[in-house]
């Protein structure tokens, strides 16, 4: 944060709004905004609006509502009390909201200094609107961006105060609203907290809005602002009085391609809101300073994208400065009006045949923007990609192996909100009391309807609902059919979850669980009996007659994984001792196919986790085997995630729900294949 403000770029910045407070007195603010805030002032009233009015004060001085007013009136007051020219204490207080803004953007960008302050600092758009002709746009800028700031870090509610005295300070920022509504309902996660922010937008709502409505006054300046209705000037005529007007229904129809994306993420959100703000500066005639809108937001694109972009900022706001000052007249401090378009020769016919080539100019590079912002920003977001197809992930492995543990480990970190389980164990053909088990095992794919099955998942691949039963383990049969709606993830696991093509061709990522022998005929047992309430005889019979089934239908299985996990103890003699006192201690075997980030597990492994890893490469390079062995904590697993797959993290739920030991590692484990799962499906 220090070498922000010790750039050379910062001080250049300042030294250039310090002298423009100084030597500029714009008209706006001499004639309008200062006259207005000195009245409040002076008569002491809650109510400005209806004291300007009965004071003989034009209703074009000041049409925004009570978080505008609120915010100029300190520093403006300072400059009465000192007997400073009130537009001092006006324009100081722009100087604060652009630094605070420059602040909340670094927060946005951390380690992106030098464009910050080239790109928003040193911006013409934001120092020609803000002290050249005194628009205040900053203020309900930085509100929204503060906004937008606390979304970011989920703290919702302030998100909503600060929303509503955004749209109070300007009603414009109201075409932000929609779009922070749609975010945080698309977004699963965030769509259980949503309350928060809708409270605090009503209770904001409420004190800063309400008193406004009984301003008679206020209401007639605000929606008496000719600037309401630039938004119909540019319009279709269809003959007989009728016209489609062009900026709602761009708006319109990119609010509703915003809501038809499944899962937004943060930054498809602010890129969408980003678009909207820019495409109604377009395509409008709009007043100098609502350019100011969307430059945090071609800040935030030109952070992501490559030079060429930049160049295509600066130059869009270096067209802007010169069509704005043909236009536009500039008071000095001392009193004197510079016409530069008087004095360039550029007035009359001939200055309006210039301003309309700029703002023709201005147009093309800003759609030239908005496309590439589109095909940049939105269409190659890795959020935007899963919201047209589901992830999907198949579990396969023996009975007892695991399988369950591990869906509901991953699933947890995504949250069930925004994951759909389907268990092999639903597709028995019979109830267990049926006679066909005592011929065959549930281990014969003959005995599970694998047609079924596969026909669910395509389903829901698709994006489609399906009707399932679920096999209840506690009483051996099948509840009645029920609905269960596709989701952004997909976990399919059952004992023949990799056994068919078409099924191993569903999955982004195949995993299947190499338990050891032993381990598993003991945790077996230990569920079985203790959980499912089989007898311990009736499951040791079961070992037996199950293991021709096994050999033939479920282990061969292991062939198709991307990756296959083995937990097994640490010494093979180990299970025989066991007097359920001492813990069972275990190593987790990781079998992986070529391409895995192995050198950079194993270092985040021994360096935040603290454990021991061998890795062994096959002779051919196409398969690595990771060993694995100590004891790790949930804190130390969520560390290592974000260092070792920073991508998939947004994909998470809010709150992960990462678990201690070797559940724990198979969860770091199948997240770091799920993202390198994820950039194969984009990149193909």
């Amino acid at each position: 944060m220090n070498k922000l403000y010790r750039h050379p770029y910062f001080f250049i910045g300042l030294a250039i709004r310090v002298a423009l407070i100084f030597f500029i007195a714009p008209l706006a603010v001499t004639e309008w905004f200062a006259p207005f805030l000195d009245n409040s002032l002076s008569s002491l009233t809650l109510d400005p609006w209806t004291s300007w009015i009965h004071a003989g004060g034009v209703p074009l001085a000041f049409p925004y509502g009570y978080a505008m007013w609120l915010v100029f009136l300190p520093l403006t007051l300072l400059a009465k009390l000192a007997g400073a020219p009130l537009h001092y204490g006006y324009e100081l207080t722009l100087l604060v909201a652009d630094f605070c803004m420059l602040v909340v953007l670094n927060g946005l960008l951390p380690g992106r200094k030098r464009l910050l302050l080239v790109i928003y600092w040193l911006s013409p758009v934001v120092i020609l609107a803000s002290y050249v002709l005194g628009l205040n746009d900053l203020i309900p800028a930085l509100l929204l961006v503060l906004s937008i700031f606390a979304v970011r870090r989920v703290q919702l509610k302030t998100a909503g105060v600060l929303c509503a005295a955004a749209i109070s300070a300007k009603l414009s920022m109201i075409v932000a609203l929609p779009f922070i509504i749609i975010y945080l309902y698309n977004n699963k996660a965030l769509r259980q907290i949503i309350t928060q922010f809708l409270s605090g937008l009503a209770a904001a709502a409420v004190i800063l809005g309400l008193p406004f409505l009984f301003s008679s006054a206020g209401l007639e300046m605000l929606f008496g602002n000719p600037e309401m209705g630039k938004i119909y000037n540019v319009a279709m005529n269809l003959g007989e009085n009728f016209s489609i007007y062009i900026v709602p229904l761009i708006y319109f129809v990119l609010m509703y391609s915003a809501w038809r994306v499944r899962r937004l993420n943060f930054d498809l959100f602010q890129t969408i809101t980003g678009m909207a703000f820019l495409l109604i500066v377009l395509m409008t005639p709009a007043s100098p300073g609502w350019f100011v809108w969307s430059m945090p937001f071609l800040l935030l694109y030109q952070a992501r994208s490559g030079r060429l972009a930049g160049i295509f900022i600066t130059v869009f706001s270096l067209i802007y400065v010169f069509s704005t000052l043909l236009v536009s007249n500039v008071q000095l401090s001392n009193g004197q009006i510079l016409d530069l378009a008087q004095r360039f020769n550029v007035d009359g016919a001939a200055g309006d045949h210039a301003v309309s080539l700029l703002h023709t100019s201005m147009m093309i590079i800003g759609v030239v923007l908005a496309i590439r912002i589109w095909r940049e920003e939105i269409s190659r977001n890795d959020f935007f990609r899963l919201s047209r197809r589901p992830f999907v992930v198949g579990i396969a492995g023996d009975s007892g192996a695991g399988k369950d543990t591990l869906s509901d480990a991953v699933s947890g970190l995504f949250g069930n909100h925004s994951v759909v389980k389907l268990s092999g164990d639903d597709y028995h053909l019979w109830d267990r009391q049926k006679p066909m088990w005592q011929v065959m095992t549930h281990l014969n794919p003959m005995a599970n309807d694998l047609e079924g099955f596969c026909s669910d998942l395509i389903s829901l691949t698709d994006g489609k609902s399906i009707h399932s039963r679920h096999y209840d383990h506690q009483t051996g049969k099948m509840s009645r059919p029920f609905r269960i709606a596709s989701n952004d993830i997909i976990i399919a696991s059952g004992l023949h979850a990799l056994y068919l093509p078409i099924l191993r061709d569903c999955y982004n990522l195949k995993i299947y669980l190499n338990i050891d022998e032993g381990l598993r005929r003991y945790l077996k047992i230990k569920r079985d009996v203790h959980e499912r309430g089989h007898t311990l005889e009736k499951v040791l019979t079961s070992f037996n007659k199950r293991e021709s089934d096994s050999e033939r239908f479920i282990r061969p299985q292991l062939g198709f994984a991307d990756l296959a996990l083995s937990l097994q103890p640490i010494h093979p003699r180990m299970l025989e001792n066991l007097d359920g006192k001492q813990p069972l201690r275990l190593k987790l075997v990781v079998t992986t196919r070529h391409g895995f980030n192995e050198l950079s597990l194993s270092r985040v492994l021994v360096g935040v986790c603290g454990l021991h890893v061998d890795i062994v490469v096959s002779d051919d390079g196409a398969e690595i085997l990771i060993s694995i062995e100590g004891e790790t904590s949930a804190a130390d697993i969520e560390l290592a995630a974000k260092i070792l797959c920073p991508s998939v993290i947004e994909f998470l739920d809010i709150t992960p729900a990462w678990q201690d030991g070797m559940v724990g590692l198979m969860q770091l484990i199948t997240l770091s294949h799920i993202s390198q799962a994820m950039t194969k499906r984009f990149v193909k």
